[in-house]
């Protein structure tokens, strides 16, 4: 093990968030997973790890999160399995300001552990490839490969086919009612599309870009309805994921942020903009600099 590793010193990692910009279900597998056309792509805001590693083998969690066990927090598990694919006997100081709401369909418990991953084999000296990274993360959950390699991409599959992909950058107003929505009660709703034609990508970009997923999550709440309702008398609007966040789409931060400032009060919401590389991807440089 390198004698140059920061121990008991302090570095800070972006977990951004991520938009799911068309989400198409075109059929289900037997085991029940459900195979999927989706675009995703980054944008510059999320939560931020700060991560300080230890001579000792301890993960050290804060704060607690509210109602989750230590050992099924996917920051720890990310640790955890990162440690043993490397045969790593080191450990880490981790604590999370968390920003992104639970159950809003941005990805935060995913993007969480890419962070995790890509940072401490950055800081551990561990040395896996993306592709091995890509791997762990794919057993954490279907969207964390898409953390790890830090680009927008094209997804197929349930979500681990990745297809570098660059739609546009634009503005965001993601808003999000003050309710959570499992995932696993919309795709296991019996009506829930799943046979959506398979398109090209090329297709698909030229195409109106929508949610399979919208149509059910707005009959069963009536508060992502009223959101998006709302948002599609100013821009195109649609659900993110299985929600609760819906988004706005904008050209120029100026109107994003125009519409943000009447955003109702029972609607949260931040201005974003969408980015084609993560700013993971962008830490993990300047890291990478700062220790040559």
């Amino acid at each position: 093990m390198s004698q140059n590793i920061p121990f008991d010193v302090a570095s800070q990692w972006p977990a951004p968030a991520k938009l799911n910009l068309f989400l198409y279900i075109t059929g289900q597998r037997p085991n029940g997973y459900h195979d999927l056309q989706t675009l995703f792509q980054f944008v510059d805001y999320g939560d931020t790890l700060t991560i300080t590693p230890r001579r000792d083998n301890q993960i050290l969690l804060t704060p607690a999160i509210k109602g989750v066990k230590t050992e099924d927090n996917l920051i720890y598990r990310a640790a955890e399995a990162l440690r043993q694919a490397a045969n790593c006997d080191l450990g880490a100081d981790i604590h999370i300001d968390k920003i992104l709401p639970m159950g809003g369909g941005l990805g935060g418990g995913s993007s969480n552990a890419a962070t995790t991953l890509v940072a401490l084999n950055h800081l551990w000296q561990t040395n896996l490839s993306v592709d091995e990274l890509a791997e762990i993360g794919l057993k954490l959950g279907a969207d964390v490969p898409v953390f790890v390699r830090g680009t927008s991409a094209f997804a197929e599959g349930v979500g681990e086919k990745l297809q570098p992909a660059e739609p546009e950058e634009k503005w965001f107003l993601v808003a999000k009612p003050d309710i959570s929505i499992a995932t696993v009660d919309i795709f296991t709703h019996p009506d829930l599309p799943r046979n959506t034609e398979k398109r090209s990508l090329d297709a698909l970009l030229r195409g109106v870009y929508e949610n399979d997923c919208e149509k059910i999550v707005r009959s069963l709440n009536p508060e992502v309805d009223q959101a998006l309702s709302w948002l599609l008398e100013y821009a195109p609007s649609r659900l993110t994921g299985t929600g609760a966040c819906v988004f706005s789409e904008f050209n120029t931060q100026e109107e994003a942020n125009a519409i943000l400032k009447i955003l109702p009060d029972w609607l949260h919401g931040f201005v974003a903009k969408g980015v084609n590389t993560s700013p993971l991807m962008t830490a993990l440089a300047a890291h990478s600099t700062d220790c040559q």
